[in-house]
């Protein structure tokens, strides 16, 4: 399965959005700080995810939550 994301950091106020085959793995990933966007923060949380069988779906949504704004994401977040 492929998955899409939302985490959230209380720590820095801010949603990061993405795409993984693991979202554990990643979510530990990214409170260790192995990624540059999310290294400035180690509270992560995972608040949305949604799994698809293909990538191709997965990287599609991903892009879409991309273009949405806060207000968007955090109803899309209240809604599941």
């Amino acid at each position: 399965m492929f998955y899409v994301y939302i985490l959230y950091s209380k720590q820095e106020d801010i949603y990061y959005k993405g795409f993984s085959t693991d979202i554990e793995k990643r979510l530990e990933y990214h409170n260790n700080g192995k990624s540059n966007f999310t290294s400035k923060a180690n509270d992560w949380e995972l608040r949305y995810s949604i799994a698809f069988e293909t990538k191709t779906e997965a990287l599609l949504e991903e892009k879409r939550l991309k273009r949405l704004n806060r207000a968007s994401l955090e109803r899309l977040i209240q809604s599941r």
